[in-house]
């Protein structure tokens, strides 16, 4: 867990890390709707039970992550000319 200190100093993070960040969230969300519109098709009520803990599971991921991209900076390519 990040310390308050670290979150007011900022960090920076590459941009493919964060485009791999974002499509992840983007998988995760996708997910979570289609594993909640399943939800109506399940009859047992221990299925119906963890299919909404599991899409309470994918979109709390999802919140997580997009908060810790909220945080972060995208730090800038290196020149391809060394200066």
């Amino acid at each position: 867990m990040l310390n308050d200190s670290a979150l007011e100093d900022g960090f920076e993070i590459s941009p493919r890390f964060r485009q791999t960040l974002e499509d992840r969230v983007t998988r995760l969300e996708r997910d979570a709707d289609y594993d909640e519109a399943q939800i109506s098709r399940l009859e047992n009520r221990d299925h119906i039970r963890r299919q909404m803990r599991l899409v309470a599971v994918q979109r709390a991921e999802a919140l997580r992550m997009r908060l810790f991209l909220d945080r972060a900076k995208t730090r800038l390519p290196r020149p391809l000319i060394a200066l």
